[in-house]
């Protein structure tokens, strides 16, 4: 049950940071779903590292969507190279 959870709160949290942060993203579905699964898990590892959350303890709604925006920011970085001036 615990891994059914995980795929449809990941689908909803990459599926928010795809659409704060709109741009061409390759993928369909997966690509979402694990975008938001890796926020999640990114966003407690920060948590549980500052001491926000304890050990065990996942980071809440927001903190993964933002963990997410993070790995769609870095993704984005390393896959364009830094942004180009004329």
């Amino acid at each position: 049950m615990f891994i059914l959870w995980a795929i449809i709160t990941g689908l909803i949290i990459g599926a928010l940071a795809k659409l704060i942060m709109p741009g061409p993203d390759p993928g369909g579905i997966i690509v979402t779903m694990l975008l938001g699964i890796a926020g999640a898990v990114l966003a407690s590892w920060i948590g549980q590292s500052l001491g926000w959350y304890e050990r065990g303890q996942s980071a809440g709604f927001i903190a993964s969507i933002l963990g997410a925006i993070l790995i769609l920011a870095i993704y984005r970085m390393f896959r364009h190279g830094p942004p180009r001036t004329v």
